[in-house]
């Protein structure tokens, strides 16, 4: 799927109607998806299985699913969901406080 900010949308919409004639085409605005554009010539059933990571990936940035239940979900392997959360911009792992207390725990080990 193809990921494209507001702001080159405006700058280049021929660009986005020619990813969306091979695949949907999501449409962020700051870091969170806003809209899609579809190509009218796609069946209903080839948008329901191209929605499928778009929906996996909002649920797991919100933290609804895991990555692994998302990436089922998505109809992706894990490594090719990581894939798609990377092009959306959309961390794998998020720091903690306990991140932290383990970065101290390693440092400690460490010296």
């Amino acid at each position: 799927m193809y990921a494209t900010n507001v702001r080159n949308l405006k700058k280049n919409p021929s660009e986005a109607l020619r990813h969306a004639e091979q695949e949907p085409v999501l449409i962020m605005k700051g870091n969170e998806p806003n809209a899609m554009i579809f190509n009218v010539k796609t069946s209903l059933g080839d948008i329901n299985e191209q929605l499928k990571p778009a929906l996996a990936a909002s649920l797991f940035k919100d933290r609804v699913l895991s990555l692994g239940a998302a990436s089922q979900i998505s109809g992706l392997s894990i490594s090719e969901f990581i894939d798609h959360l990377t092009q959306l911009d959309i961390d794998v792992v998020v720091a903690d406080q306990q991140t932290s207390k383990e970065l101290e725990t390693l440092d400690t080990w460490l010296s």
